[in-house]
C-alpha cells in the first residue's frame, strides 16, 4: 500500500508540473569490501523490485529488470509455477544515481529469466516461451513467439537465460545450443555450442565467455560457430574450455553451502574451499576503470556472497585466465542475503551487479538435507521480499553523462563505434543496422579501413554486414592490409562469397595471408579452407595439408580443419588416407570419425532433431527432457566438460540397480566412461528429495533410458526403487564410482 501510494503521488505531482519529492531507501553497506580504488553504490533496491535476475539498460539510462519472485518463496519450492514474476523499468527523476521510480512493463509472469533491448523492443524468457513484444510509449505492443521451445528442459537452475548480442549480430545464451537473429523482420534460430550454466558475456573481439557452478570461467578460444558448421563433427578444444583452473574461493565469513558435510568442500574455519555455485560472468568493457582492469571477467559467487576477478591474457590461438588475487577477492560481504547473480556493462562505463537477495537461492530438487537444515537455523528462508542492484565505479573517474543513442543522428552514431566504452559500442552497432540508413556507408568503409581504432574497425565491419553491405573486394582488402583481428574477422566472412568466380583471388591471398605466420590469422584460415574447397579441392586442400603439419600438435587447428569440410569429408578422407605424413595424427582420426559418423547419420547432438528411439509419448522421455537432457543432452551424447555420455555407458546397458542408485542418491566424480574421466569438480545431485517425483516416475525415466541410449531395453521396477532409497551410499550423500562397483556383486 505505501508504494503504491508513493508511486502515484509522484504521478500526481508531475502532472500538476510541481517539483516531485522522491524518497529513496538508505541501505547500508558496511558489511561489503570492494577493492582498494573502487567505491560501492546502491542504485535500486527493495521496494522499487524484488528478486531481480537479470538487467538491460535503455538508451535514457533507465534499468529494464526482470524479477523471478517465484523463486524458492520457501524450503518446499512452493509457489514457482505462480505468475507472479514481472519485468519492470526503473527510472531515476531526480538524476542522482539513484532509482526512484519503477514501472510495471510486463507482469503474470512465470519465473521470468532474461532479456534484452534489441530491434526497438524487449527480447524475453519466461519457460518454456521466448517472446518479444514492441515498445510503444513504455507500453508493451505486437507481441511475436519468437521459439515455444527456447526452455523445455531442466528446472531454473537449468534453462536457458543471457540473451546477449555479439558482435557479429547474434544473439547468444548460456545452458543452449541455439542462437538468434531477427533479419528484415524474420527471426532466425540457428544451431551453435552449448554453453555454460547462467551467465553469458564476450570480449571485444567477439568471443564468448560462460561457467557453471564448480567452474568459475569458462569460454571459446575462437569466434562463435567456427568449430561447429561440419554437423557430423564434435570438437572437444577450442570452445568450453576451462580457462583458469583455480577455483578458490576467498570469503569473509562462513557462508552456508549445498555440499558443506562433503570432504574438502569446506577448510578447517569452515569456510567454502572452491566455488559450488559460480554465474554471471562479465567481461568489463566499461572504460571507465583503471587500464590493467580491461577486459578483464568478474564471476558472481553467490553461495559466499562476493564477486571474484579474473585477468584475461590472449594468444593468437587461444585465451589464458588466472585469478587476479591470492587471499581475498575483487568485492566480498558477510551480509548472507547478497546473492549476486548476474553483471553487466552500465551506459556509464561502470559495472552493475543484480544482487538477487534472497536467503535460498538452491532449488528445492538439489537442496541437501545439510543445507536444508541449516537454512532453516540461519533463518535463510525468511530473506524475501528483497531485491537489489548495485554500482561499482572508479574513485578516480568522474560520473560520465549518458548518451541516449536512439536519438543520435547517424553522425553521432558513428562516431560513437569509436567510444572507450563497450556498451556505448555494441549498442550504437545495433541502431545503425536497426534505422538501415544506407548514407552511412562510405563512412562506414572507411572507418573500417582505419587501423588508427581497431574497436571500431570490427564495430563498423560487422555493422557493414548487417547492412548487406560487404563485398569480396572490400573483405579481401582488410584481411591483407590490417591488424590481426581485423584481418580474422575478414577472413570468417569472406566465407559468405566462396564461390567458383572468387577462387582465384581467395587463393593468392590465402597464400600471402599463410606467409604472414600469424598462428591467429592460421586458425581462421583453417576454419574456412574446408568450406573454400567445396569450390576447388585443387586449390584448398594443399592449404589444408600445410596447416595441418605446421600445426601438428595443436588440436585446435585440427579441429578447425574439419569443422569447415563437410561437403568435402570424402574426399578429404581419400586425400588424408594417402598421405604418409597425415597417418595417425590427429587430423588422420578426426576424419575418420567425422566421416563415419556421416555414413551413419550420426549429427553433433546440437543437430539432433530427435532422440534415438525416443518416444515422446512417455512419461520417461518428458522427464527426461525436462530433469535430465540439460546435462547430458537430449541425444544422450553428454556435454564436455559438464556431464558425461549416457550412449555405450555400462550403467545404462547393464547395472540397472546402479543406475537406480546414482538416479535416486546422486553421483560424484571421478567416473569412467567408454574409457574417459569425467565429473572431477562436478556432482550430479540426487532425486529422491525431488517431492515430485515419485517411485514411478523414477522408474520410468530408467525405462527410457535403457530404451534410448542401448540396444537391450531394461527396467526397475516402482517397488525397486522404493527399496533403493533407502540403501545410502557409506556417508549417506552422493555414490562415488568405487561404492557402485562394490555392489555390483550383491
Amino acid at each position: 500500500m505505501r508504494l503504491s501510494f508513493c508511486l502515484s503521488l509522484s504521478i500526481s505531482l508531475i502532472v500538476l508540473s510541481c517539483k516531485p519529492s522522491f524518497h529513496e531507501p538508505q541501505i547500508s553497506l558496511e558489511d561489503y569490501k570492494v577493492e582498494e580504488g573502487f567505491e560501492l553504490e546502491m542504485v535500486a533496491s527493495e521496494p522499487l523490485l524484488t528478486a531481480p535476475v537479470a538487467i538491460d539498460f535503455d538508451s535514457k539510462g533507465r534499468i529494464w529488470v526482470a524479477e523471478m519472485n517465484g523463486f524458492m518463496l520457501n524450503l518446499e519450492g512452493d509457489g514457482e509455477d505462480l505468475p507472479s514474476g514481472s519485468i519492470k523499468i526503473l527510472e531515476d527523476r531526480d538524476n542522482d544515481g539513484i532509482m526512484d521510480h519503477a514501472e510495471t512493463f510486463l507482469d503474470s509472469l512465470v519465473m521470468p529469466r532474461a532479456l534484452a533491448l534489441v530491434y526497438g523492443g524487449l527480447l524475453y524468457a519466461e519457460s518454456p516461451n521466448l517472446w518479444f513484444v514492441e515498445i510503444e510509449n513504455d507500453r508493451p505492443g505486437n507481441r511475436v513467439l519468437v521459439d515455444s521451445l527456447y526452455a523445455t528442459v531442466g528446472n531454473p537452475e537449468h534453462q536457458p537465460n543471457g540473451l546477449m548480442m555479439n558482435l557479429d549480430n547474434w544473439i547468444y545464451n548460456a545452458k543452449s545450443n541455439f542462437r538468434y537473429q531477427r533479419k528484415d523482420g524474420v527471426w532466425k534460430k540457428e544451431p551453435t555450442t552449448q554453453r555454460g550454466q547462467w551467465g553469458i558475456s564476450h570480449d571485444n573481439f567477439g568471443r564468448l565467455y560462460y561457467n557453471n557452478n564448480s567452474t568459475q570461467l569458462l569460454g571459446d578460444h575462437i569466434l562463435p560457430n567456427r568449430l561447429v558448421r561440419n554437423k557430423y563433427f564434435v570438437p572437444k578444444k577450442g570452445v568450453d574450455e576451462t580457462l583458469t583452473e583455480d577455483q578458490r574461493v576467498y570469503s569473509l565469513h562462513t557462508a552456508s553451502v549445498n555440499r558443506g558435510y562433503e570432504e574438502g568442500v569446506l577448510n578447517q574455519d569452515s569456510l567454502l574451499v572452491n566455488v559450488t555455485a559460480a554465474c554471471g560472468p562479465l567481461v568489463y568493457r566499461g572504460g571507465m576503470f583503471p587500464s590493467d582492469y580491461d577486459q578483464n571477467v568478474f564471476v558472481c559467487i553467490p553461495e559466499a556472497n562476493l564477486i571474484k576477478r579474473n585477468i584475461l591474457t590472449f594468444y593468437g590461438d587461444r585465451v589464458e585466465a588466472k585469478q587476479a588475487y591470492q587471499g581475498k577477492e575483487f568485492l566480498a560481504s558477510t551480509d548472507e542475503g547478497f546473492r549476486p547473480v548476474n553483471l553487466f556493462n552500465g551506459p556509464d562505463g561502470n559495472m552493475y551487479v543484480v544482487d538477487m537477495h534472497r536467503g535460498v537461492i538452491q532449488h528445492y530438487a538439489f537442496l541437501s538435507p545439510y543445507l536444508k537444515k541449516i537454512s532453516a537455523e540461519k533463518k535463510l528462508d525468511t530473506i524475501l521480499d528483497y531485491g537489489r542492484i548495485l554500482r561499482v565505479r572508479s574513485k578516480d573517474k568522474p560520473a560520465r553523462d549518458i548518451p541516449d543513442l536512439e536519438a543520435f543522428s547517424a553522425p553521432q552514431l558513428l562516431a560513437s563505434l569509436k567510444d572507450s566504452n563497450g556498451w556505448i559500442r555494441d549498442k550504437a552497432q545495433q541502431y545503425l543496422i536497426h534505422k538501415n540508413d544506407k548514407g552511412v556507408l562510405p563512412e562506414l568503409e572507411s572507418m573500417a579501413l582505419d587501423n588508427k581504432s581497431p574497436l571500431a574497425q570490427i564495430h563498423a565491419l560487422y555493422t557493414l554486414k548487417g547492412l548487406n553491405a560487404l563485398t569480396f573486394d572490400f573483405l579481401q582488402q582488410l584481411a591483407q592490409n590490417e591488424g590481426l583481428e581485423v584481418a580474422s574477422h575478414a577472413i570468417v566472412l569472406l566465407e559468405d562469397f566462396a564461390s567458383e568466380i572468387n577462387v582465384p583471388k581467395a587463393k593468392v591471398l590465402f597464400a600471402d595471408l599463410i606467409k604472414r605466420n600469424e598462428p591467429m590469422l592460421d586458425l581462421y584460415l583453417s576454419t574456412t579452407l574446408g568450406i573454400w574447397a567445396t569450390e576447388d579441392k585443387e586449390v584448398f586442400f594443399p592449404f589444408i595439408y600445410d596447416l595441418s603439419l605446421k600445426y601438428s600438435n595443436n588440436v585446435i587447428v585440427q579441429e578447425a580443419i574439419l569443422s569447415g569440410s563437410e561437403g568435402v569429408m570424402s574426399a578429404l578422407k581419400m586425400q588424408v588416407d594417402q598421405m604418409a605424413d597425415l597417418k595417425n595424427t590427429d587430423l588422420s582420426v578426426l576424419t575418420s570419425e567425422s566421416f563415419d559418423r556421416q555414413k551413419n547419420d550420426k549429427p553433433n547432438y546440437i543437430y539432433s532433431t530427435r532422440v534415438a528411439r525416443a518416444d515422446s509419448r512417455t512419461n520417461g522421455a518428458i522427464l527426461f527432457r525436462q530433469i535430465c537432457a540439460s546435462c547430458h543432452s537430449s541425444s544422450g551424447e553428454g556435454i564436455h566438460g559438464l556431464a558425461p555420455p549416457l550412449v555405450g555407458s555400462e550403467y545404462i546397458s547393464t547395472h540397472l540397480e546402479q543406475l537406480g542408485l546414482i538416479i535416486l542418491h546422486g553421483l560424484k566424480g571421478p567416473l569412467k566412461i567408454n574409457g574417459e574421466v569425467y565429473d572431477n569438480n562436478h556432482q550430479m545431485p540426487g532425486l529422491k528429495y525431488n517431492k515430485n517425483l515419485s517411485d514411478k516416475d523414477i522408474s520410468d525415466i530408467i525405462s527410457y533410458v535403457t530404451n534410448a541410449f542401448s540396444i537391450q531395453p531394461k527396467g526397475l521396477k516402482p517397488e525397486k526403487i522404493k527399496e533403493l532409497r533407502n540403501v545410502n551410499s557409506k556417508d549417506g550423500m552422493e555414490y562415488t564410482e568405487e561404492e557402485l562397483y562394490e555392489r555390483i556383486g550383491k
